[in-house]
């Protein structure tokens, strides 16, 4: 479905010109078709909408790492361009969930693990990533982790 809406949109940005649009979901279908043929060879036949929305989020990542970067240099205009594009890839992205809501995902998570120091943090991290998956920003799970852990 995931796959066919960017097949779709594409076209859409060819026919109205939306250099930046196309550009962005060209890359984008670049890097899941980079999955796809990685997945044939160890033989599974078809991406899913769960790969295809992990691509996404390893993208929009990228660009929110270079918009820092740039925004460092001084370099606003490169920039601005990767604002536009990392708004266009968090469109194709499941809505994420609100802090609130990791908190009290993660709170329940290190109540099912008996985790209780710094030193459970991956019996709480791998659980948690399952059940927060393409909802949730890696970062902000760690960070609450973390603070949940060490208090």
């Amino acid at each position: 479905m995931l796959l066919q809406q960017l097949e779709s949109d594409m076209k859409d940005a060819m026919r109205s010109k939306d250099r930046v649009r196309l550009q962005t979901i060209r890359l984008v279908r670049a890097a899941i078709k980079q999955i796809e043929i990685d997945s044939r060879t160890a033989g599974v036949s078809e991406v899913t909408d769960e790969d295809a929305v992990s691509v996404l989020q390893k993208q929009a990542k990228q660009r929110r790492d270079s918009i820092t970067q740039f925004r460092n240099a001084g370099r606003d205009d490169l920039a601005d361009t990767e604002l536009a594009e990392l708004a266009i890839i968090e469109s194709y992205l499941p809505e994420q969930l609100s802090e609130d809501k990791i908190r009290s995902t993660v709170k329940a998570v290190i109540a099912g693990t008996g985790a209780n120091s710094m030193k459970d943090i991956g019996k709480v991290m791998g659980p948690a990533m399952n059940e927060l998956k393409g909802r949730a920003d890696g970062g902000i799970v760690q960070r609450i982790v973390r603070e949940l852990l060490s208090t």
